[in-house]
Formats: structure tokens, sequence, C-alpha cells
């Protein structure tokens, strides 16, 4: 997937009509008017909607007969999901690595570097004050 079909993939489902399209797709195909029934919009308007979608290459129209069943191009959700995946990845070992330098850090120094539970009974002030005074 180019740098810039991905670009209009993540354009096409910013809008949530598209998205709703592709969910009921995710399901089957559907012609444009099947489509259209659960929006309080034109068959028109989500014509204009399928047509961004299909030059996103997240939908495609076949011809059966009268109808034009529009289908969803599953494998450009898969190219979505692992583009998102490797920096999803990336950030996870940022923080694991992060997690090895605070476990060192509380290693070396436990009492600086430890953060009071704000749970605790410990780190309410009046509750201390009230226990001293018990």
């Amino acid at each position: 997937m180019s740098e810039d079909q991905l670009s209009r993939v993540f354009a096409a489902l910013a809008d949530p009509t598209r998205r709703g399209i592709v969910s009921r797709l995710a399901a089957g195909d559907a012609t444009v008017s099947q489509l259209a029934a659960p929006y309080d919009v034109s068959v028109q308007a989500v014509s204009k909607h399928i047509k961004v979608l299909t030059d996103a290459g997240l939908v495609t129209q076949a011809r059966d007969a009268q109808r034009r069943p529009c289908h969803l191009e599953a494998e450009v959700l898969d190219l979505m999901t692992r583009w998102i995946e490797r920096y999803r990845r990336q950030a996870e070992e940022r923080f694991g690595r992060l997690d090895v330098v605070l476990a060192a850090m509380d290693d070396d120094n436990p009492a600086s570097t430890r953060v009071p539970d704000p749970g605790s009974a410990n780190h309410d002030p009046d509750n201390q004050h009230r226990q001293g005074a018990a």
C-alpha cells in the first residue's frame, strides 16, 4: 500500500457514515439502496460516500444483472492494521525499556523513588494526623 493510498484510506474512514458503511459491508455485500436505508440521507449522498471508499480502495462494485452490489476489500483493512501494529509494537518496546529503567531506579534507591499509593491510609495527611492523635 502506498503512503498516498494509506492517507486516502484513513481520510475515508474519518467520516462516521463511511465507517458505518464499511461495518455493514463487513457482514456481506449490499447495494447502495440497502446501504442508504439506515441513514437519514439520500441514496445520492450514500453514493458519494461509496465513491470515496472506492477511490481509497476499500470498496468495489460488481455488476449482477440490474444490481451493482458493493463489496468490502478487507485486505486493505489488513494493510492498515499492519501499519498501525508496527507503531504499536515500537511504543510497547519503548515502554518496556522505560519500565526497566524505572525498576533499576527503584532498586538503587527505593525510598527516594517510591510513589505513595493514593489509596493507602499513609498517603492521607488527615488520616495520619488522626492516627497520631489516637
